[in-house]
């Protein structure tokens, strides 16, 4: 497993798995196909990249994932994950999640949200040692503190 920075050529198939993964929430309980915000974008994929806030997961050097990530000093901000729905129920997602929460060592809180509905994440988030700290009509704010 390895988590590294993208490569602009990467977002093509960055973005065809993102959009894989966020449609496929339909059937855990989605009220509507779709995704967050550019989440079927190959330009906002892009641009994510060249910010050097997008990261491509491999497992024997295939793709099969990514996430993007905002530092701010000892803060980070997971904007998103995702994981081919080939390889899902496989245990890669918490491997991305150990992988990002390695990746940064001087990191000292992370933090993210997840739509209300999504019963998967939330739970997933959780499992993981992420608590809520609020919510809004739509969504679950978790952090989480190093150590």
């Amino acid at each position: 497993m390895e988590l590294v920075l993208a490569k602009s050529q990467d977002a093509l198939v960055l973005t065809s798995i993102s959009k894989r993964a966020f449609e496929s929430d339909i059937t855990v309980g989605s009220p509507q196909a779709g995704g967050p915000p550019g989440y079927q974008s190959r330009k906002f994929h892009q641009k994510m990249a060249a910010q050097k806030h997008l990261y491509t997961f491999y497992q024997d050097r295939l793709i099969v994932g990514g996430a993007i990530l905002f530092k701010d000093g000892a803060h980070l901000h997971i904007g998103r994950i995702f994981i081919d729905p080939e390889h899902f129920r496989k245990g890669l997602g918490i491997q991305l999640m150990e992988l990002i929460e390695d990746l940064f060592p001087d990191v000292t809180t992370f933090s993210l949200d997840t739509p209300l509905w999504n019963i998967r994440t939330n739970n997933f988030y959780q499992k993981l040692g992420y608590e809520m700290e609020r919510t809004d009509q739509e969504f679950a704010y978790y952090g989480k503190k190093k150590g």
